[in-house]
């Protein structure tokens, strides 16, 4: 059996609170990654890749600097948590089915990740 990038989330070295925020920045990437796909080249749908784009490139930082166990990590989850509200903002404003499900995951990640700002 392979090992997922969720499996190593199990790791004693995660508190409970960091492998949620972990698992949430990882589903969230990937809802933002498929909505950002399904908006290129529609005009009408501007706001809601460049939020999705934004959001994209927030979770980098945070991931890598949780998974090593930065102390720099709150200082990048506050501008996830940040990406993912605006996302969530301009992606609950579209009728698509793809833009629900990122504002969505959005909102489950930003309210993670600002748990993690706080710390």
């Amino acid at each position: 059996m392979t090992a997922t990038s969720h499996d190593f989330l199990s790791l004693s070295a995660f508190d409970a609170e960091m492998q949620e925020c972990l698992r949430n920045c990882l589903d969230c990437l990937v809802a933002c990654q498929v909505c950002a796909d399904a908006c290129v080249g529609d005009p009408a749908m501007a706001d809601c890749l460049r939020a999705c784009l934004d959001c994209i490139d927030a979770h980098g930082p945070s991931i890598a600097l949780m998974a090593r166990g930065s102390s720099l990590h709150a200082e990048a989850c506050r501008l996830c948590a940040e990406a993912c509200r605006r996302c969530a903002d301009a992606c609950s404003g579209h009728d698509a089915e793809h833009c629900q499900r990122c504002a969505e995951t959005c909102r489950r990640c930003a309210e993670s990740c600002s748990k993690m700002a706080a710390a």
